[in-house]
């Protein structure tokens, strides 16, 4: 068997956890993520046959019967995840219909996955659906995102609007737009189905007062999105005090379009 820490995915997730704690995104031990995995790259690394354990999910996810996934802990620091991976991370195996999850490798110590876990299964479900190349689903609290549901009206096509405005490069980055929940309770099935329904739409949910998810093929499409529409937060928060002299102009959101083979939300452009 190959070393299960020098597996590709492995190798990038634990760059991308150390380089979200340096961005300030995941304070303590918030932000969770979730990546799929192939069995046939798992059987390189792993015993598939050899479960350590079995931890109950708390929710049924069918469409993701015997899927692998690489997941955070729960009530662990991204900033000590390329220290201790075998303590911080997690490989399970969905079974019983997604009502548990057959742990292979990982969670040492006695942990398990993140409480976020409902939610992020039920996104990959959602996204699974809408592109079955959407492999990852990221959570993380970026301040100028979160900054901005306390001062902006909470509405979806002018939250998104408002981004694209910000940065040349946001309307070709998510075209699909930016979706927005209300506060709600995290951790729990709820905000879990909320997120998914929303997820349906955009690869982008904002969680107001709290941060956002975000979906996408690999781990650099996914942290590149989220990064993307933090930047143009930044600035919103930077300007939103200020009278507006210039913005970027529908027709020039159409001509983004056109240059780069790209389409806004259906009814969010004039």
């Amino acid at each position: 068997m190959k070393n299960i820490l020098d597996m590709k995915e492995m190798v990038e997730l634990i760059r991308t956890l150390t380089n979200m704690y340096a961005h300030g995104w995941d304070e303590r031990n918030g932000g969770n993520v979730s990546m799929m995995l192939d069995e046939k790259t798992l059987k390189d690394y792993l015993d598939l046959g050899k479960v350590l354990r079995t931890i109950p999910t708390g929710f049924e996810a069918k469409e993701l019967e015997g899927k692998y996934f690489l997941v955070t802990g729960t009530g662990k620091y991204f900033k000590n995840v390329q220290y201790a991976p075998e303590e911080n991370l997690g490989i399970v195996r969905l079974v019983d219909g997604g009502k548990n999850a057959e742990l292979l490798w990982g969670y040492e110590g006695g942990g398990k996955f993140t409480s976020e876990f409902p939610a992020h299964m039920m996104s990959h479900v959602a996204r699974l659906g809408v592109d079955p190349e959407n492999r990852i689903v990221m959570h993380c609290h970026p301040s100028n995102l979160l900054a901005m549901t306390y001062v902006h009206d909470l509405d979806e096509k002018s939250f998104t609007r408002t981004l694209w405005q910000m940065c040349t490069e946001c309307i070709v980055v998510f075209p699909d737009g930016v979706n927005v929940l209300p506060w709600m309770l995290c951790g729990t099935n709820e905000i879990g189905e909320a997120t998914a329904e929303k997820m349906k739409t955009a690869r982008l949910v904002v969680w107001s007062q709290h941060g956002i998810y975000g979906a996408g093929k690999d781990l650099d499409e996914t942290f590149g999105l989220i990064e993307t529409a933090e930047k143009a937060a930044e600035i919103y928060m930077k300007i939103a005090h200020l009278p507006r002299v210039n913005t970027i102009t529908d027709d020039e959101m159409h001509q983004l379009e056109k240059r780069f083979g790209i389409k806004g939300r259906e009814g969010y452009l004039d």
